[in-house]
């Protein structure tokens, strides 16, 4: 199978991911998600997203927590609307890293949670990808993984596993709730 490094920006998304791309690939869960603040929230994702990783049976590695290189990235967009050209800088903070890490690590391809969500739009994050897929000469897996009710199942075994399920994106930015409706 081949190797991938799989960019989750938490546990409760990362449920149905992993348990799909699971079957085809050999995966390695990235936490890297240096967005989300206050760090105790940062912490408490965390957590999460270790003990969804424990249930898969797939490796975990802790990115850095590095708010100050994020902030200057988003730097001038802090007033941009959700979803708005903030989400897609951060989006290829987040990415880059991932496909850096994964071209450094031998891995196959790399791919992200964030498309399971009804709240991003799985074209911007697959362009980005694709982009960052091209710049650093590793693949890229563009999918949507809230097709088939994947946002449904992420639910699903969230609550069966008793996990925290955030009620906003992370970021001190984001003013956003669950229940906003679809972006793709």
């Amino acid at each position: 199978m081949q190797k991938l490094l799989l960019h989750s920006c938490c546990g409760p998304c990362s449920t149905v991911v992993i348990e799909r791309l699971k079957e085809r690939f050999d995966v390695t869960v990235l936490y890297f998600n240096p967005n989300i603040e206050p760090r105790e929230e940062y912490e408490k994702r965390k957590q999460e997203q270790q003990k969804v990783c424990e249930f898969h049976g797939v490796p975990f590695v802790d990115g850095d927590y590095d708010n100050a290189g994020w902030r200057a990235f988003v730097q001038g967009l802090e007033n941009e609307p959700e979803g708005g050209r903030r989400c897609e800088k951060c989006f290829a903070f987040r990415l880059r890293k991932t496909a850096s890490l994964a071209k450094k690590n031998h891995f196959d391809l790399f791919a992200t949670t964030l498309s399971v969500s009804p709240h991003k739009n799985t074209d911007v994050i697959n362009r980005v990808g694709e982009e960052i897929s091209k710049e650093l000469q590793i693949q890229f897996l563009p999918e949507s993984f809230k097709k088939k009710d994947g946002y449904l199942r992420s639910i699903q075994i969230s609550k069966e596993l008793g996990l925290y399920r955030q009620n906003y994106c992370g970021c001190d930015f984001s003013n956003w709730h669950i229940g906003q409706g679809d972006k793709n």
